[in-house]
């Protein structure tokens, strides 16, 4: 996505703030807080020196020019960079909802065809006005990751390395489900497996029309392939093939609504790699409409959407040890 450069000079300005001017509704920034304003962004962008609007309308040009997660919504560091830009918190010389700092940014915005605004949780959104596209900033697993986001991927490669399949559970998966916005969420456990029936965790989703979808999830600790014999931490996925059927056909009881359901969609999980041949081995002996339920989520998968919801990492996963720092000069 381009934006134009009187734009980007514009909310730039914005950014830098005006120390002069003392009727100005945005924060003066120097050099080491646009280095600030840019990491609290989730960005290893540092100011190198230069003039600072100069090298901000730049680094906005770098960030317009990361991958769209669709058809007019700008990239989502760049909304980040709105929401960070327009925190209420950091309100001056008017009120909280800050309408002067929102119509000079809208101002900008209207060449591109967008408009900033603030929603019912108080943070700041842009709108492709054209077609009301909201662009809303969240969890995407492809975006490129920041060098602390990187160190934190690492660390958590390690844990699963050496981690349980209750841990698994209990320490990655739950508290990441209940970050994305499932809810209801119950785990089986390993000591209760009669009680199982081939799920290791079921929970339910509330889509924006309040229809609500049931959710199955089957989890192995270590790789899932199509060999004929497991061998190690290697789980064959002819293994699962029956938990799958038993998860899509066994009810579960929502004491919620007091009734009892079908699972809509069965997750597979991995703590290492789905390989594709398991993929697609188990889609030849599942119907139609039962290849449609299935859904796959293997050790990258996992782990980027681990990181990119900002989880604290598990208990035991291997901090950062200044040694893994670059050196320091003291």
């Amino acid at each position: 996505m381009e934006f134009k450069q009187r734009t980007l000079i514009q909310i730039a300005y914005m950014i830098c703030g005006n120390f002069k001017d003392e009727e100005s509704f945005f924060e003066y920034r120097s050099s080491s807080y646009l280095t600030e304003f840019f990491s609290d962004c989730d960005t290893d962008y540092r100011h190198n020196g230069t003039t600072r609007n100069y090298w901000v309308a730049e680094t906005l040009k770098e960030i317009l020019a990361e991958p769209q997660p669709g058809p007019n919504v700008p990239p989502d560091t760049f909304g980040r960079v709105i929401k960070t830009l327009m925190d209420q918190g950091n309100a001056k010389n008017e009120s909280a909802d800050r309408p002067n700092a929102l119509a000079m940014l809208n101002g900008a915005l209207a060449r591109e065809g967008f408009e900033a605004f603030y929603a019912e949780d108080k943070q700041c959104y842009l709108r492709h006005v054209a077609t009301n596209t909201i662009a809303a900033p969240g969890p995407n697993p492809h975006r490129p990751f920041s060098a602390a986001e990187l160190k934190r991927r690492d660390q958590l490669v390690a844990y699963l390395e050496t981690v349980s399949e209750d841990a698994l559970i209990e320490d990655v998966l739950l508290p990441l489900l209940r970050q994305l916005g499932f809810h209801r969420i119950t785990a089986a456990g390993h000591r209760d497996k009669q009680l199982e029936y081939g799920k290791d965790v079921w929970m339910k989703f509330t889509l924006p029309t309040q229809h609500v979808l049931y959710f199955g999830m089957q989890v192995k600790k270590g790789k899932l392939d199509a060999a004929g014999v497991s061998k190690g931490a290697t789980a064959n996925v002819a293994e699962i093939l029956n938990q799958v059927t038993m998860m899509l056909g066994h009810e579960i009881f929502d004491p919620e609504i007091g009734k009892r359901v079908l699972v809509d969609h069965a997750f597979i999980v991995a703590g290492g790699e789905i390989t594709k041949a398991a993929r697609n081995w188990l889609g030849n002996k599942l119907d139609a409409t039962k290849r449609s339920q299935i859904l796959f989520m293997d050790r990258e998968d996992l782990i980027n959407l681990y990181v990119v919801t900002n989880l604290p990492l598990p208990t035991g996963a291997t901090p950062v040890t200044p040694a893994e720092d670059d050196d320091l000069p003291f």
